[in-house]
């Protein structure tokens, strides 16, 4: 790594590879359309999601311990496989089990690629750079959960078949993890110990890491939660087909990607506890307005808050993680991964809370419970 030309030659694979993690959020859309598919009840098509993320509590830390062994590019290449895995198996065999395994295997892929990814940044820009770089690649992974449900709806018109998705996406996984194959990295030799899971889960006892812990838990059921939710409340609302209601989706992902650039921009002139408090309470209006609204763009523009609003309470939760405790980096960092699990904790409960309710509102009323949550996480803010 001689020039800056020779870096940004390097980025770009690992660039579409944060496009490929995006892959994880198809399970929104596709959620909706296995139940329709197979006549699934709430609480039975939300396992699909579920199973997703379910392996970010199990893979999180022993993924640092390989990245140790093997180094960061060949995890995340091993990553990539998964996924084009994980995108194969709707091919071959389309029902309700082998859907449970092409997304269980879809939840190991990702989260491989999200604890290897950053790492792996970092050894190709550094200092100032490298915190725009990873919002940048943040921005790319975004493209990806946007665009999803277009493709899904457009393949439904069209072709008549949504999981013509699987085959476009397995394509750039297959490219990435080709490219990111023959590019070589320069990695730095580890040193010290790599985490356990003894000390990753006894910083638990920590009451503001695992305050924290619980933060992240939240706000990605709130993400998953929303993804999965929105085109079934315009769907029982109003009527809609799937194909037409899954753009709900899009929406959400749309705000979301202008929160994430917009917000790199704002915590620079203001402090995260300020922008925090905007944010979670932006979510928390848009959570409230799903439960009152009937109208198609009265629901878009909560969707559009609640992205918007959960857009960055990962970076600023994660963050006041590590300032509380710097020379712990590595375990807390495993951990808030690790909090990534919330997106199988909530997905659960709606479903069974909906159908108890026979309504999406029983969804709705999980996901604010997990806004309270985060309201109540403002005083721990510190910066």
């Amino acid at each position: 790594m001689t020039n800056n030309k020779l870096n940004y030659a390097m980025l770009a694979p690992v660039m579409l590879a944060f496009f490929a993690m995006g892959f994880v959020d198809l399970v929104g859309i596709a959620t909706n359309y296995v139940k329709a598919d197979f006549q699934l009840s709430d609480s039975v098509a939300n396992l699909l999601p579920s199973m997703v993320f379910f392996w970010f509590l199990i893979f999180s830390v022993p993924t640092g311990m390989l990245m140790d062994r093997i180094g960061r590019r060949k995890t995340l290449v091993i990553s990539l496989l998964v996924t084009t895995l994980s995108l194969l198996i709707p091919m071959v065999a389309y029902n309700y089990t082998m859907m449970l395994v092409s997304f269980a295997l879809l939840g190991i892929g990702n989260a491989l690629m999200q604890v290897s990814i950053n790492p792996l940044v970092s050894n190709l820009i550094r200092g100032d750079r490298l915190a725009s770089t990873m919002t940048f690649g943040q921005f790319v992974k975004a493209i990806a959960s946007f665009i999803a449900p277009i493709i899904a709806a457009w393949a439904a018109f069209q072709c008549d078949d949504w999981k013509i998705l699987f085959p476009v996406f397995m394509i750039v996984a297959i490219a990435a993890a080709i490219w990111l194959s023959l590019t070589k990295i320069e990695e730095e030799k580890v040193l010290g110990k790599p985490s356990t899971f003894g000390q990753c889960f006894s910083l638990l006892g920590n009451g503001f890491v695992f305050l924290s812990f619980l933060g992240i838990v939240c706000h990605v059921g709130i993400d998953v939660g929303t993804n999965v939710t929105a085109p079934k409340v315009l769907i029982e609302r109003l009527g809609m087909d799937l194909s037409a209601a899954g753009y709900a989706t899009s929406v959400y992902f749309l705000f979301r990607t202008v929160g994430a650039l917009t917000g790199s921009f704002i915590l620079v002139k203001f402090s995260a506890k300020k922008f925090f408090i905007i944010s979670v309470v932006m979510l928390t209006m848009g959570i409230l307005g799903l439960i009152f609204a009937f109208n198609q763009w009265f629901i878009y523009m909560c969707v559009g808050l609640i992205g918007y609003g959960n857009s960055n309470v990962f970076s600023i939760v994660f963050s006041q993680a590590l300032f509380h405790k710097p020379e712990k980096k590595n375990e807390i960092s495993g951990l808030m991964i690790m909090g990534l699990f919330g997106g199988t904790i909530f997905p659960l409960f709606m479903g069974l809370v909906s159908d108890a309710m026979s309504s999406q509102i029983g969804a709705i009323v999980v996901m604010l419970g997990g806004a309270v949550y985060l309201l109540s996480f403002i005083r721990k803010v510190k910066y």
